[in-house]
């Protein structure tokens, strides 16, 4: 019902905004199809979406929940989805709001969310993992070459592998390259070449395109056929903004045909500079040693030994001539020192020797044990003794003993 009002009889505020609200939410809920123009995560479970309607300028702004924007799969801004909203205006600010409860991916949208969701897949099982990526030869023997017949990418293949290696052997292989039974012919090509040991690299090429013509390069047996082949396999498919999955689980990926003809094969004429330049490094390298040593030959040829080898032997004949007259004279010098010393030793022991003492007239006593006698109670009377003298020794009997004072000699008389 209307509400009536009038200068004299007002309408409380809070009529209108109760009234505003149950109009507005008689709609319920509703599926919109329109663009996603603006996606803010936030850190709570609340986010929000700026939805665009997709052929008139008019937009507003979304919430969702956390589970709801899940259970979307991966969505980004520009994608097309369809939306169960629920509008709804709030009272305390009269704000219009509305709540999204469901969000899907439509057209190229879900495409996209398809293909992201098998990315998930085969990246969990290790398919993309840079460990399994197989390198390229350096120069192939063979190139298979998979392309549509009189395409864009078979010519840019074509033309720049023979401008850069005139002598490789390409082989091609023409397959449809869109559409449903695109993957499944592109397999077998693949496992044709994989089986031929003349192929040394596989190329898939394609121009590009929209994800719908992209489509075929994103399906998984497709994929996993090229995971398991044992040739390496370079893709090259569309610009350098396309991303199909094959390109994550090629052993290449080449941005374009173009670039993929660059990096199979080396160019001949950078790499005859290449071989010129290093030829030339080595020649200057080589002239250099050789200068370098002849130098330091030239160098050990001045030195004096190499002019009169024996010079050194006269030098060290004349040090060890110097040295043996040295060493002479030292001995000399020691020995007549030693037998100075010795001299004197053998002076002094013949003056404190006891022969020495004979000859100044005394004479020292033994009794028949060739004992010394120094005291007159070592002997008795009648006992048998031998006086030493300097010249010889004297036999004698003891016939009287008299023990004298101190200082005063004891008497003996010869039988």
């Amino acid at each position: 019902m209307a509400l009536t009002s009038s200068p004299e009889h007002p309408v409380p505020l809070r009529e209108v905004a109760v009234a505003v609200k149950g109009w507005v939410e008689r709609l319920g809920m509703i599926w919109v199809s329109a663009q996603i123009i603006e996606l803010s995560r936030k850190t709570g479970t609340v986010h929000f979406l700026t939805l665009r309607d997709t052929s008139q300028e008019v937009s507003v702004s979304v919430t969702l929940s956390t589970a709801v924007l899940d259970a979307a799969g991966p969505v980004s801004e520009g994608m097309a989805v369809t939306a169960q909203l629920k509008p709804t205006v709030w009272l305390k600010t009269g704000r219009l709001s509305y709540e999204c409860f469901d969000l899907r991916p439509t057209g190229e949208g879900q495409l996209l969310a398809q293909i992201e969701h098998l990315k998930r897949l085969l990246q969990a099982e290790g398919l993309f993992d840079p460990a399994l990526k197989r390198r390229l030869p350096v120069l192939p023997q063979g190139i298979g070459l998979i392309t549509g017949k009189n395409s864009a990418a078979e010519r840019d293949v074509v033309v720049n592998v023979h401008l850069r290696w005139p002598q490789a052997r390409l082989l091609i292989r023409y397959c449809l390259m869109q559409g449903p039974s695109s993957a499944g012919h592109i397999m077998e090509a693949v496992a044709d070449f994989d089986a031929d040991p003349t192929v040394d690299v596989i190329v898939i090429a394609r121009g590009g395109g929209s994800v719908e013509d992209l489509l075929p390069f994103s399906d998984e047996a497709l994929v996993r056929s090229v995971s398991a082949a044992h040739t390496p396999v370079v893709s090259a498919i569309g610009h350098e903004v396309d991303t199909p999955i094959l390109d994550l689980v090629a052993d290449l990926r080449a941005s374009t045909p173009t670039d993929a003809a660059k990096r199979i094969v080396p160019d001949a004429m950078a790499e005859l500079e290449h071989i010129t330049r290093s030829r030339g490094r080595l020649a200057t390298a080589l002239i250099s040693l050789v200068s370098t040593q002849s130098a330091g030959l030239e160098q050990l040829r001045r030195h004096p030994v190499l002019r009169n080898p024996l010079s050194r032997f006269d030098v060290y004949a004349e040090q060890v001539s110097a040295v043996r007259h040295r060493l002479g004279r030292g001995l000399s010098d020691k020995v007549n020192h030693e037998a100075s010393q010795i001299g004197r030793a053998s002076a002094m022991i013949h003056a404190l020797g006891p022969t020495s003492v004979l000859t100044r007239g005394y004479a020292i006593l033994i009794d028949d044990d060739g004992h010394a006698i120094s005291s007159t109670e070592q002997v008795a009377i009648g006992s048998a003794l031998t006086a030493q003298v300097s010249d010889g020794t004297l036999s004698m009997t003891v016939t009287d003993a008299r023990k004298e004072s101190h200082g005063s000699a004891t008497k003996a008389q010869d039988t």
